[in-house]
């Protein structure tokens, strides 16, 4: 089942918020933020190809990899999380390479539902609001929407066993 991906950007604050919900355990959909064998098979949109410099989910750590599109461009992100409780949520820093000194920060909750189901909620306030409406402009839906079908995708063939190696919860 695909869900829709909501996300409104509010009049007048620099704020994006998103939700997803997911037919998986809290459990499956956290370690697939956690893990950077999974995370490259998953996150953004489809088409692109993601390579990780480094990836420690955990409260301290940073991140920063980069997307290539099929025409060889290459997109960086990077930031520090500054707190992961498991199966909880993340704070996170976010930056895009080609806006330097352009930091949004994301407070990510994790939420059972009923049915060994999840919702990801993500709430970023940007430094300005010609910063969030760049964002929201970037075309940023599309590929959060495409991330989680990628997520949904690959949860469903862990769960049926059809992926081997560590990256298996």
């Amino acid at each position: 089942m695909t869900n829709a991906l909501e996300l409104n950007v509010p009049e007048g604050v620099p704020f994006i918020n998103f939700s997803r919900e997911l037919d998986f355990p809290v459990s499956q959909v956290f370690h697939a933020y956690a893990d950077p064998e999974l995370i490259v098979q998953w996150l953004g949109p489809r088409g692109m190809q993601m390579e990780v410099d480094h990836y420690d989910f955990h409260t301290g750590g940073s991140y920063r990899y980069i997307h290539t599109g099929p025409d060889g461009v290459p997109y960086a992100f990077s930031g520090i999380f500054h707190s992961v409780k498991e199966d909880e949520s993340a704070i996170q820093t976010f930056e895009f390479s080609g806006y330097p000194d352009v930091v949004s920060i994301e407070f990510m909750t994790v939420e059972q539902l009923d049915g060994d189901r999840t919702r990801i909620s993500v709430h970023a306030v940007y430094p300005s609001m010609e910063a969030r409406d760049g964002m929201a402009a970037s075309g940023m839906e599309g590929g959060v929407a495409e991330g989680f079908e990628r997520l949904d995708e690959l949860l469903a063939q862990l769960q049926e066993g059809s992926l081997q190696g560590e990256g298996a919860p």
